[in-house]
């Protein structure tokens, strides 16, 4: 497993694009919340370590994660100003095919906001085996990939307007 024994959410403040100017939109699934409340915490704390302003962190619930995408939209579409949208949830394997689409569903319908609205989304969604996967993903042992997410936002916030 590539993650193994790493906690992947370290990360050098320097070389983060400062969030000051910029307003995020977070897209919490209310399914497992005990996980995606963690990432929602970990996304939280790494905005406001590198400036983002509490006040310009617009954060909305919709009940799954296959409901994230829509939730993006809808946020995009009702505060213009947003530079980004963070999706979080999380989809445990089950014994049933269900799991397959909701991940799917989730992935494909998030990449198609990012691209109808060139605006970056990143996609926080754990998409684990076991629940213990999932805890040690979202503050554990393996860090917090709310954290991760957070920051892959802002530096895709930055490339956006650095090429701009």
């Amino acid at each position: 497993m590539a993650t193994e024994n790493k906690n992947l959410s370290e990360y050098e403040i320097g070389n983060i694009p400062n969030g000051a100017d910029f307003r995020i939109g977070i897209v919490v699934s209310e399914w497992n919340n005990d996980i995606t409340s963690n990432l929602l915490k970990g996304a939280l704390e790494a905005l406001t370590e590198n400036g983002v302003l509490r006040e310009n962190i617009l954060v909305k619930n919709v009940p799954g994660t296959f409901e994230l995408p829509l939730g993006c939209q809808y946020l995009l579409e009702h505060d213009e100003e947003l530079d980004g949208v963070i999706a979080i949830g999380c989809v445990i394997q089950g014994e049933t095919k269900h799991f397959d689409f909701v991940c799917q569903g989730a992935t494909k319908g998030i990449m198609d906001v990012t691209l109808e609205y060139n605006t970056p989304i990143s996609f926080c969604v754990l998409t684990d085996n076991t629940k213990q996967q999932s805890i040690d993903r979202s503050g554990g042992k393996h860090g917090n990939k709310g954290i991760e997410c957070a920051v892959s936002l802002l530096k895709m916030i930055g490339l956006q307007e650095e090429l701009n």
